[in-house]
């Protein structure tokens, strides 16, 4: 809705943004409107981690909004970017009602700042649930039932990731150990990494 022209009603993604970000032109007509460009917020890590079970406790807020990616998942692989692009686009839309977005998306974190729609963003910022591998295995195991040891496994190494790196294909992101908080405890901490981001 946001991109669409109110003037000559051109619905192409080929609208320009200001440098401030702060306005949206049509290459169509020349008309211009505003946008309210805020920081899109990521939180992620491994299957399992506790991202969603974190999400929960973080469920109305009155500084952001929070949302699963998953909403929007498809499991085509040609479909990673689309996937992409309409979590961007759809935060693109909420944030105009001044509000940012935190959305929980475990993979495809590279493909972020490639998205057409990243350009109405101040930023991206990401943060990763990390914990121990054995009370990661443990979470898998017994607090969701997986049993497939490639699954587990996978989880595993891509926490290692997270723990030995702070970013993917140019996608820099700090890392939260949960492996000692409760899910409020974590929520609360991740409340105030997004609200540290704000007031900068």
């Amino acid at each position: 809705m946001f991109e669409i022209c109110p003037k000559c009603g051109n619905g192409e993604w080929n609208k320009s943004v200001s440098e401030d970000k702060m306005s949206v032109t049509c290459p169509i007509c020349g008309a211009s409107w505003e946008n309210i460009p805020l920081p899109l917020f990521i939180l992620t890590g491994c299957s399992g981690v506790g991202k969603t079970t974190t999400a929960r406790k973080l469920m109305g807020q009155k500084d952001f909004i929070v949302l699963d990616g998953d909403i929007l998942f498809t499991a085509n692989e040609e479909e990673y970017m689309g996937w992409v692009e309409c979590i961007e686009g759809l935060t693109r839309d909420i944030m105009q009602s001044g509000k940012p977005v935190l959305w929980t998306m475990a993979g495809n974190l590279d493909k972020l700042k490639r998205a057409w729609n990243e350009r109405f963003f101040t930023d991206i910022h990401c943060l990763a649930l990390v914990c121990g591998e054995e009370e990661l295995r443990r979470r898998m195991t017994e607090g969701r039932g997986i049993s497939d040891g490639g699954w587990i496994s996978g989880s595993v190494g891509y926490n290692r990731y997270f723990l030995e790196h702070n970013e993917i294909d140019g996608i820099v992101f700090e890392c939260l150990d949960i492996t000692m908080l409760d899910p409020g405890q974590a929520a609360e901490r991740v409340k105030l990494w997004v609200k540290s981001k704000l007031a900068r």
